[in-house]
């Protein structure tokens, strides 16, 4: 009997790391989780109108106008430059890309006229804008 009770008090050799492992995973996946949900687009105030229209469709572009004046292509900063280039390349990507405007009610109205002149100049036919819907 005390061969058992020797074995007993011996120190072990080894950590048992899985319960660890688990917390570290689950850290993992929270950390994730909420990383990719704070990271939606820019959030602007935007314009009531009367009807409102599902136009998302999978390859939709975004393009965001902020009440500063800054131009966002899906949720990053563009000079018209730059908007009209990568949305050039988007559209030989795919020829009938829907583009979405999404512009704060309180936008610069030549800010929404440049990007409207290079959708017209790369001849994107499908262009939506984001509005909410007016209480009745």
């Amino acid at each position: 009997m005390s061969a058992d009770i020797k074995a007993d008090n011996q120190p072990y050799d080894d950590i048992n790391v899985t319960p660890m492992l688990d917390l570290a995973y689950v850290l993992l996946v929270v950390f994730i989780i909420m990383t990719t949900a704070s990271v939606q687009g820019v959030r602007v105030q935007s314009p009531e109108t009367r009807s409102t229209s599902n136009l998302a469709k999978p390859q939709t572009r975004a393009v965001t106008i902020t009440a500063d004046g800054t131009v966002y292509l899906d949720a990053f900063p563009v000079t018209p430059e730059q908007l009209l280039s990568l949305l050039g390349q988007y559209k030989a990507a795919n020829p009938s890309l829907p583009v979405v405007l999404k512009g704060d009610a309180d936008a610069p109205y030549d800010k929404v006229l440049e990007v409207l002149q290079a959708v017209k100049k790369l001849d994107i036919a499908e262009v939506g804008f984001v509005t909410k819907q007016r209480a009745p």
